[in-house]
């Protein structure tokens, strides 16, 4: 890559992450009714856009001598982006002990990081910056000369790199503060958060009001979270244990009396069969046997009678 391809493509990543502050701050407006000023930096600029953006331009310019097309350009957006924002949540969760976005309520998303709509929006997104705005900057920056497009380019990574080390303070601020909250939940850890920053200067206050939304995970939280999960299950399943109890005491309690009788006399019957032995049994136990099978005989021609009365 030449000086000027290096010079030319930080532009473009300090373009593409004004632009893309200028969406989110935009979007927030018409959420909260409110300029929101967004990002982890104090400055007009989201890195993870300009990140995307200057991926894309590498990559498919990479591929150009190989393939070069409007649905290649889409798939390329579609995959590095999505794992641009992936690990940006996944880093971010780990290292801070918070959840910056959550698409957990959104249809196909992955672990609530990224999810089918943005990955779409992302691809279209990368088929515009290719095919209309990256042509369109470069032709502008070409107006410049190149020592003026470098001395631009020092000068926003020097505010870019100072603005990034205030507001790795303050991150380091909220990190503290998650893990030394005696809170048990992550709505009460926010307010914490938020009471914390806001005591703070200007950069600290400007954060809280960055991210309202932000979800704080702890390891104590986590662990109540499985135990709630636990309970729930134990729970469930004693409920289903009841509901089998009773159904199989109300079909007890529902057979007829009739029905329970005959069942006793053909379980006594079986009973009779089993121990009976015609060998070894004794003169009483044959008379008691002969009385049964006579009494039985009278029931059965009872029995054969009733369909004919």
């Amino acid at each position: 890559m030449t000086a000027e391809s290096l010079i030319n493509l930080i532009l473009l990543f300090f373009a593409y992450a004004f632009l893309g502050w200028c969406i989110e701050v935009t979007l927030k407006y018409f959420q909260f009714h409110r300029f929101i000023n967004r990002g982890f930096l104090t400055g007009p600029w989201l890195p993870i856009y300009g990140s995307g953006a200057a991926l894309i331009t590498i990559a498919v310019k990479g591929l150009s001598p190989l393939e070069s097309s409007v649905g290649t350009t889409f798939m390329v957006s579609f995959i590095l982006c999505g794992v641009v924002e992936y690990m940006t949540s996944f880093v971010l969760e780990k290292r801070f002990h918070a959840r910056w976005w959550d698409y957990s309520q959104k249809p196909m998303n992955l672990h609530g990081r990224v999810w089918i709509g943005n990955l779409i929006l992302f691809g279209l997104g990368g088929v515009l910056i290719v095919e209309m705005i990256n042509p369109l900057l470069l032709r502008l920056s070409g107006h410049l000369s190149f020592r003026l497009r470098e001395t631009l380019a020092i000068i926003l990574s020097s505010i870019f790199t100072a603005d990034y080390v205030m507001s790795h303070f303050v991150l380091k601020l909220v990190k503290t503060g998650v893990e030394n909250s005696e809170a048990d939940d992550t709505e009460a850890i926010n307010k914490e958060i938020r009471l914390l920053l806001n005591d703070r200067s200007f950069f600290h206050r400007r954060f809280a009001e960055a991210y309202p939304e932000v979800l704080y995970r702890t390891e104590r939280i986590a662990a109540r979270v499985e135990a709630i999960k636990a309970e729930t299950e134990r729970l469930r399943l004693e409920a289903e244990l009841r509901v089998a109890e009773v159904k199989h005491e109300v079909e007890v309690n529902l057979e007829p009396t009739a029905m329970v009788k005959n069942t006793i006399i053909e379980k006594q019957e079986a009973l009779i069969d089993l121990l009976y032995q015609e060998d070894t049994a004794s003169d009483d136990m044959k008379a008691l046997k002969h009385e049964v099978e006579e009494k039985q005989a009278v029931l059965q021609k009872r029995r054969d009678l009733l369909p004919k009365l």
